[in-house]
């Protein structure tokens, strides 16, 4: 498969088989992850792996925080949908930022933005590196809803970017909708 193939190809999936993934498959992904480029070469990425015998703990975690939000009546769009996906799933990979504090929230433009540009093209390299090796990923933000009860039980002191789940794909989805090159683009005469 070339880059443009996998591109083109990659899927979010959402139903994982019940098979374990092997560490040495985590590693490549996670070695992947560490080639992206760097603004700066700093490398900020950190990232704490979750794998079948934890992940019952951290979806309790999640849901909890998530019911305690929406009995304050606060809008949780898809994060209990997510926390089931997070619960089939047998590896969920948090990434962090190891260049900013927690307490400076992704959601309120805290943080260093060249870090984040850099996280999100590790984020996308362990992707298409999942889909090489035969697994399906999901990039998952619903987890800051549990932002701060998750950076505890992950020991982290971090920022949390976002989390990625894997599994062998149970499903086959279609390519989602897309606007036109001609709709997203200017080009200067």
């Amino acid at each position: 498969m070339n880059t443009l193939e996998a591109i083109a190809g990659r899927r979010s999936i959402r139903k994982f088989k019940d098979t374990s993934v092997p560490d040495e498959t985590i590693e490549a992904i996670l070695n992947a992850a560490i080639l992206a480029p760097s603004g700066k070469n700093r490398q900020p990425w950190r990232f704490v792996v979750v794998k079948e015998d934890h992940r019952a703990e951290m979806v309790r975690i999640m849901r909890a925080s998530i019911d305690r939000l929406e009995e304050q009546g606060i809008d949780i769009g898809s994060s209990k949908w997510t926390a089931k996906v997070m619960e089939q799933a047998p590896v969920t990979v948090f990434v962090f930022d190891a260049h900013t504090p927690r307490e400076k929230l992704p959601w309120e433009g805290g943080g260093d933005l060249v870090n984040v540009q850099s996280i999100g093209a590790a984020i996308q390299n362990m992707l298409l590196a999942a889909l090489d090796l035969g697994l399906g990923s999901l990039w998952i933000c619903d987890v800051l809803y549990a932002y701060d009860a998750l950076c505890d039980w992950l020991n982290q002191e971090h920022q949390m970017i976002a989390a990625i789940s894997f599994g062998y794909p149970d499903e086959q989805p279609g390519p989602r909708p897309r606007k036109s090159v001609s709709e997203v683009t200017t080009w200067l005469p």
